[in-house]
């Protein structure tokens, strides 16, 4: 649909971007976007004042929000990163350096604790770097304190393997009556794969009928076995059951049972393994006319064998189990042995790529698209100290925070990524280090 829905951000914007109005030009080899004249953003730009910004989170993705929002002190004034370990958020702003970033201590599980730091800090915007679980306290903290919102991962239950928007999308009317603006999954996926969607859908289709998202981590860190996020959160996402949209309706697999090769550009072929990802909750429902959408993302065999040996013997439970007099939850346990992602940057080589190819109709004519970025885990740590998992979450984070500061992405009520206007989050995306490119009726293999 090129035409978003009527209650979309879009739909009531007073500038709306025609092919006509940008040209192409190349950045490092990548295709991106150049507004004439920058209008619409300079148009922006003198209506906004720097804002505040209270990052919750200190882990790898944290690292890279961080460094990012530092970064941009024409867009960001004042910040501060807090977390429940404070040496983890003094240690990033020294590496930071210049005093740029103020830290403090909460616990993000405390609706307390967080509305004491809001009306402290008074930030602008909350930007949740923190666990899926603490999404909804964090919410309920803004909404007290007349703060906004952005996270890059939807809500999933402590005690439940089970991510959905539903949780969240029912908080839409408090935020819109505060009006305050809520932004979910603004990560790269979820996050840039929804721009990525949305992007084509203005510029590219009269129609988007067929979508795989396509995630592949090419890299090498050298452990035997390590997640490229927090282990606990990881574990529970890609071991649950496969499900895709087909023709209507939900279709449900084994888990990793659907898998085939994929070409990835300059990696080469990759087992990708047909997995459930958040983001196609979002787009199914913003993009009806899909008749198809999957995610895939590639494991590699000695990943999977531990896997398979986590599972069997019991250390991927969630629920607690008694051991010497104490409750323990085997995959907490499981977590504080593994490697910590966050660590993993120094030793990372290789590439990641996420994408989408996506299939439709344009001016009554099949057409395919790919739409993709390659980050290299080097390039990732050299800037951040983090390997690129972390660098492609935490700088779309900053990017989606620096379109609400500067009042283009803001809009009372809660929203995925996909409601916005796509266009200036892409422009972006190749100037904070994250280059894309579009190849034009290929085979998606897919």
């Amino acid at each position: 649909m090129r035409i978003p829905p009527p209650d979309s951000p879009q739909a009531n914007s007073r500038t709306s971007y025609t092919p006509r109005n940008i040209k192409l030009r190349k950045i490092n080899g990548f295709t991106c976007i150049s507004f004439w004249k920058h209008l619409h953003l300079r148009h922006r730009q003198n209506e906004h004042q720097m804002g505040k910004v209270l990052i919750i989170g200190a882990g790898g993705v944290g690292t890279v929000v961080a460094h990012k929002i530092a970064s941009v002190s024409e867009v960001f004034g004042d910040v501060m990163l807090a977390s429940r370990t404070k040496s983890k958020c003094d240690a990033i702003a020294r590496s930071i350096g210049g005093n740029r970033i103020k830290t403090a201590r909460v616990d993000a599980d405390q609706v307390r604790e967080l509305t004491e730091l809001m009306r402290s800090f008074k930030p602008d915007l909350a930007v949740n770097v923190a666990l899926p679980y603490q999404d909804l306290s964090i919410m309920d903290a803004c909404l007290e304190t007349g703060v906004s919102y952005l996270d890059t991962a939807n809500y999933e239950p402590e005690e439940e393997a089970k991510f959905e928007y539903k949780w969240q999308w029912a908080y839409h009317d408090r935020f819109k009556e505060a009006g305050l603006t809520a932004i979910l999954g603004c990560g790269f996926d979820p996050g840039v794969t929804g721009v990525f969607t949305a992007y084509a859908a203005k510029h590219h289709f009269d129609e988007i009928r067929y979508l795989d998202i396509v995630d592949c981590n090419a890299g090498e860190h050298g452990h035997p076995f390590a997640t490229n996020f927090n282990p606990e959160i990881n574990i529970r996402e890609v071991t649950q059951k496969g499900k895709y949209w087909e023709n209507g309706q939900w279709v449900t697999t084994a888990p990793h049972e659907i898998h085939q090769p994929l070409n990835y550009p300059d990696i080469g072929a990759k087992e990708s393994y047909l997995i459930y990802h958040e983001e196609l909750e979002s787009l199914v429902k913003h993009f009806p006319a899909l008749q198809r959408a999957r995610f895939w993302m590639t494991f590699g065999e000695e990943y999977l064998t531990h896997l398979r040996v986590i599972q069997n013997i019991g250390m991927a439970r969630i629920d607690p189990v008694l051991y010497q007099g104490t409750e323990i939850v085997p995959i907490q346990f499981l977590k504080a042995v593994l490697p910590n992602p966050a660590d993993l940057g120094a030793n990372y080589t290789g590439w990641t790529s996420i994408g989408c190819r996506i299939r439709g109709v344009r001016d009554g004519k099949e057409h395919s698209y790919y739409v993709y970025n390659n980050c290299s885990h080097e390039a990732a740590y050299k800037e951040t100290g983090t390997q690129a998992v972390s660098y492609t979450t935490g700088v779309p984070a900053m990017i989606g925070a620096m379109m609400f500061m500067k009042g283009i992405w803001k809009q009372p009520g809660v929203f995925n990524v996909e409601q916005f206007d796509p266009d200036p989050f892409m422009e972006q995306l190749p100037l904070h280090g994250l280059p894309w490119k579009e190849l034009h009726d290929v085979d998606t293999e897919l």
